[in-house]
């Protein structure tokens, strides 16, 4: 059986029950492993960075369950492109285990991975399971634009709401429509596509739904098809935002994009003499 594990939601109100710390990785993985009643985790990712904790911390401590045989391979899901190459740089220099796997949101209206995280996973090595190919349901045709969504996440989600993203599905159903496609299968064939693809994860409920999706796995699409895909949704690029998808401190944070408002009239007035010294 492969058992594949992610490590990094908060399992509790402790701050120690989180993250990528050296301690909470150690007794994620054992606690994982008793429920489990396995000896060993075939792949173990981290859910996503923790800016709080140091990349060698991390690193170190996954790379001891590596050699202690607990963890066979290592992961990541949710990383930026610069933080994926920090993370290989520093294995490569602590001679530690380095990442093998990326686990980012790829669908037809988010293709964003396209544009640094997947050209960086494939120069690295790196295998990239991507999650969410039917736009988190979007792409399933249940829900259309004006119509009732009922998607049981949707009262909990803005992205499954999000006008733009339902005016683009208005654009592709004709699309599938025309290339004699379900508009599921053609979302999962566009998934895989991708060279630096190399799984697509599916999220079926019940038997018929992941029937459904496999026979869409051995669709091939053409050339003309994904020329017309990316006049609709351009290359590397996102319609609108998925409300889990990792967003960096530095997007999060607002001290971290914002002067001080003492430090803002000072840094124009420099500003501004810098360019007519010039």
């Amino acid at each position: 059986m492969f058992r594949r594990l992610e490590q990094g939601r908060p399992m509790g109100d402790d701050p120690n029950q989180q993250g990528g710390s050296r301690r909470w990785i150690m007794r994620a993985v054992e606690h994982s492993l008793r429920r489990l009643q396995t000896d060993y985790i075939d792949l173990y990712q981290i859910h996503r960075p923790d800016p709080s904790a140091d990349v060698d911390e991390t690193l170190s401590a996954l790379s001891d369950l590596v050699h202690s045989g607990k963890v066979r391979a290592i992961g990541a899901s949710g990383t930026p492109a610069s933080d994926i190459v920090e993370a290989q740089w520093v294995a490569e220099r602590r001679g530690l285990e380095r990442f093998r796997t990326e686990q980012p949101v790829y669908s037809l209206l988010n293709r964003g991975i396209e544009r640094e995280v997947l050209p960086v996973a494939q120069r690295y090595g790196l295998g990239t399971l991507v999650w969410g190919p039917l736009g988190q349901g979007l792409l399933t045709g249940r829900v259309r634009k004006g119509g009732p969504n009922d998607l049981r996440r949707a009262r909990f989600f803005k992205h499954l709401n999000d006008e733009r993203r339902l005016d683009v599905v208005e654009q592709l159903v004709p699309l599938a429509a025309e290339a004699g496609l379900p508009l599921t299968h053609l979302a999962m064939a566009f998934a895989i596509a991708h060279p630096g693809v190399t799984s697509a994860l599916l999220g079926a409920r019940t038997e018929e739904q992941l029937d459904d999706l496999l026979a869409g796995l051995d669709v091939a699409l053409s050339d003309d098809l994904l020329d017309r895909i990316d006049e609709i949704v351009p290359p590397g690029t996102d319609v609108g935002a998925v409300d889990q998808t990792y967003l960096p401190p530095a997007l999060q944070v607002a001290h971290l994009r914002r002067r001080p408002v003492a430090e803002r009239a000072a840094a124009a007035a420099a500003s501004a003499l810098v360019q007519m010294s010039v």
